[in-house]
């Protein structure tokens, strides 16, 4: 009973905090969708934030109506065409009038359609830049150089050569600005050779050295693997410095921070695919709340770091594709365009109805992730 009186504070504590997050970030993926398919003349009937029965709505001056749902896991922008939330075409479009006709999304060109399914990702990718980007030009870049304090004995580092005082400008030719850098490309690279480039006493060397796999748990009980070479640096506050960058210099660097999170999360599901990754590790709602919880004591400059995180990815996994997806509109638009014609109404529904079914089986494997973590935890069990 007790650990079930845990869970029920921790939803309610934990929970809340996400779906405000979430909330947010959905909505400027839809408001994406909504505000070019205006621009493209398409009729919008519903802007919903959230699935299911309305809590509260109402409707705007072109009749669209804006809604709160019960079920806050998502949302979507629904066209007078639609037979449902995932924008498939109508099979009654002979009921509608000419003037409806005219602002029916399947009316329109395929590149008006591909521009209207592509507006949500995109935005969520341009509200990760703009916070990242306002951030640094306001708070600035925290930086902590990639220096090396010690070098572990026996270690992939010290066979190669690493010595106290060494600075790790590139890994492969890739500049390496901070040391979080040296710690994402070398965590995910264990078993591979790689080439730093290190400039000691003014003199720059080329030392070569293959991670070694280390197996953890985090914090939220899941298991994962991470290349490890031995290079330590201690994190005290007057080794952190602050970079004030311009405008324009905080816009391009917000970018490159976007691309980053995308890369990563590329380059993470690629290791759970070859299994250099334990699939434990992907989790659902009840990690991002924890994760969100933990980041909102940290602070507000953490949490919109973590926002602008969240938006990148939910923009990123959005364009894979899978029908139901927009990454799977974009593909059969894609067909589309090549063939001079649309893909059969037949093809549509069985790639409909597979995405949809892997779709549900990823949700029912991160959340069953979830609740066996947050089980271990609670009973000491893992």
């Amino acid at each position: 009973m007790d650990s079930l009186a845990t869970l029920a504070t921790w939803i309610w504590q934990y929970g809340i905090m996400f779906l405000l997050v979430l909330t947010l970030v959905v909505f400027i993926h839809e408001l994406g969708h909504f505000l070019v398919a205006r621009w493209c003349g398409v009729t919008v009937r519903a802007f919903s934030i959230g699935f299911g029965p309305e809590i509260y709505g109402f409707y705007d001056k072109h009749g669209t109506r804006w809604r709160f749902a019960w079920i806050p896991l998502g949302g979507y922008v629904k066209f007078i065409d639609d037979d449902n939330a995932s924008s498939q075409g109508s099979t009654s479009m002979k009921g509608l009038s000419p003037a409806e006709r005219a602002g029916a999304f399947h009316s329109k060109p395929v590149a008006s359609r591909a521009a209207v399914v592509a507006a949500g990702p995109i935005a969520n990718f341009i509200l990760a830049t703009v916070l990242y980007a306002a951030l640094n030009a306001t708070v600035g870049m925290r930086v902590l150089p990639a220096y090396v304090d010690a070098v572990v004995p026996n270690s992939p580092a010290a066979a190669a050569g690493f010595q106290r005082g060494d600075q790790i400008t590139a890994i492969n030719n890739t500049p390496i600005e901070k040391f979080e850098d040296l710690q994402r490309i070398v965590g995910s690279s264990a078993g591979e050779t790689l080439t730093f480039t290190v400039e000691r006493n003014g003199e720059k060397l080329a030392l070569r050295a293959t991670p070694n796999v280390d197996e953890q748990r985090d914090a939220f009980g899941r298991t994962y693997r991470r290349g490890l070479i031995g290079i330590q640096r201690s994190v005290s506050p007057d080794k952190i410095r602050t970079v004030h960058v311009s405008l324009p210099r905080a816009i391009m660097l917000g970018a490159g921070e976007t691309y980053g999170n995308i890369t990563q999360t590329i380059g993470g599901l690629w290791d759970i695919v070859t299994r250099r990754q334990s699939a434990e590790q992907m989790g659902g709602p009840i990690m991002m709340a924890e994760v969100t919880a933990k980041v909102a004591e940290l602070g507000l400059e953490p949490m919109l770091r973590w926002i602008a995180f969240i938006s990148a990815n939910i923009g990123f996994l959005n364009l894979l594709p899978i029908p139901v997806l927009d990454g799977g509109h974009l593909l059969f638009y894609a067909y589309e365009a090549i063939r001079r014609k649309p893909a059969s109404e037949r093809m549509q529904q069985m790639g409909f109805q597979f995405g949809l079914a892997l779709l549900m089986m990823l949700v029912v494997f991160v959340n069953f992730n979830d609740i066996m973590n947050v089980w271990r935890r609670l009973t000491g069990t893992g």
